[in-house]
């Protein structure tokens, strides 16, 4: 996430815990626009507000900042973005009065950052490069999601029409640059915004570039494309030149964040090829991600890592015979809106890693898990255990070749006394997942690297 994206969602939970006298904050609010316009200059931390138990009213002062201070440099006027501004001063009023923000109001709080920054980008290039642009919200080109705020659905079909349609230039239409918002859309039955989740960016480029026909498609990240493994956990990491679609959605599900899990499957759909590059680095080559690529001198692509993850182990107490333990098991995690990892199934049992962040929208409470717990064992007729502290590696990279891969791997985890609580290879036969205690998953993945990478 951005820079500004950060403090929307600090300026939020600040407005939470403000003070809740409404005359106190209105006035506060007022004596805050009017030192923000006269003397944007002046340390914000030390001001009257931050005192007065209304620090959001400090960080939104700090938002209202970075904004006015990018317009100047970049010489367009300040009221580019004042009015969205002003919105945003009264959302946040409405948050500290209310004393709540919820998944709704929270998308629509995040939403300023990138409608800003799109309405200043379209200026700066219209007004200073003279080049024709426009600035288009996502809804104003028919991004169309389910109602599921912080990590909403994309309607791919709707929205891939609605886009060919608004973005295909008629014969009489000028042609110019769409700077278009990423990451959001709007809900199909509410009309409200929604986001589509960390890294939602990604997402929307490769809806544009399905809907247009794009022979490419370019993501512009701040690391040098895809990485063999996180460069925080393995200084001596190397930039994957190529990769398939199904390894960088895998990569991306498993604990990769360059690129948003769903990303791939617009471009699926035309075999458009993407391209992962380093807004650092332009003249770096970064990864390029297309259909299908040569493997036979590939073993292993990436070694990724989720963790804090817990296992749930359910137990059928009627041993044999059961029919339908796996569907009523599933069934049950559907109707209470969990989704699993990673599967190991036997007759009468079911390990499964859960997925608590639902692509990092939220964590599963110790509520949720309890009634989890309850809900299962009454359904299904079975124990239920909770392990947690868990972490799950997987490695992306040439299946048909699992027994080279995984003889490295057990190697490696004899010489270290290292336990594996559970194994999986993935249906998409680019992934193996392996299941091991949390504090050792760093040791896990720098060894790792350097048996298959240095």
């Amino acid at each position: 996430m951005g820079k500004t994206t950060n403090n929307l969602l600090l300026a939020g939970e600040q407005a939470v815990n403000s003070v809740t006298d409404s005359d106190t904050l209105d006035g506060l609010t007022r004596s805050l626009i009017e030192h923000t316009s006269v003397q944007i200059g002046e340390d914000v931390e030390d001001s009257e507000e931050c005192s007065l138990g209304c620090e959001y009213l400090c960080t939104f002062q700090n938002i209202v900042k970075l904004h006015h201070d990018t317009c100047d440099e970049l010489g367009i006027p300040r009221a580019t973005v004042q009015e969205l501004l002003n919105d945003l001063e009264r959302l946040l009023l409405g948050i500290a009065l209310m004393k709540e923000i919820s998944p709704r109001t929270k998308d629509l709080l995040v939403s300023f950052g990138e409608r800003m920054s799109t309405r200043i980008f379209a200026k700066y290039v219209n007004d200073t490069l003279k080049e024709p642009a426009k600035q288009y919200d996502a809804w104003d080109i028919g991004f169309v999601s389910s109602d599921e705020f912080t990590n909403a659905r994309i309607d791919y079909d709707k929205s891939l029409a609605n886009v060919k349609e608004k973005l295909t230039f008629g014969a009489d239409d000028t042609p110019h640059m769409p700077i278009i918002t990423g990451f959001l859309a709007k809900g199909e039955a509410t009309g409200a915004i929604t986001t589509l989740g960390r890294g939602g960016s990604d997402l929307s480029a490769t809806i544009v570039g399905c809907a247009l026909g794009l022979k490419e498609v370019q993501v512009w990240k701040d690391v040098d494309g895809i990485m063999s493994t996180d460069p925080r956990r393995a200084p001596n990491a190397v930039t994957v030149p190529f990769l398939t679609f199904e390894e960088a959605t895998e990569l991306a599900f498993f604990g990769a964040t360059v690129l948003h899990p769903q990303a791939m499957a617009p471009a699926r759909r035309i075999d458009m090829p993407v391209r992962v590059k380093n807004s650092y680095n332009p003249p770096g080559a970064g990864t390029l991600i297309t259909g299908s690529r040569d493997m036979s001198d590939v073993l292993l692509t990436s070694i990724v890592l989720k963790s804090n993850v817990t296992l749930v182990d359910v137990m059928s107490e009627r041993k044999t015979g059961f029919i339908g333990f796996a569907s009523s098991v599933f069934l049950t995690l559907r109707e209470l809106s969990i989704s699993t990892d990673v599967v190991a199934t036997s007759e009468t049992s079911i390990t499964a890693s859960l997925d608590p962040a639902q692509l990092w929208s939220r964590e599963l409470s110790s509520e949720e898990l309890k009634e989890m717990v309850e809900t299962l064992e009454e359904k299904c007729q079975s124990k239920v255990t909770l392990l947690t502290n868990k972490a799950i590696v997987s490695l992306i990279g040439n299946v048909n070749r699992t027994a080279e891969i995984l003889m490295t791997v057990f190697t490696v985890f004899h010489a270290e006394g290292i336990q594996v609580q559970m194994i999986s290879q993935g249906a998409s036969k680019v992934n193996i997942s392996l299941v091991v205690d949390n504090d050792e998953a760093d040791d896990i993945i720098m060894r790792l690297h350097r048996e298959f990478f240095e």
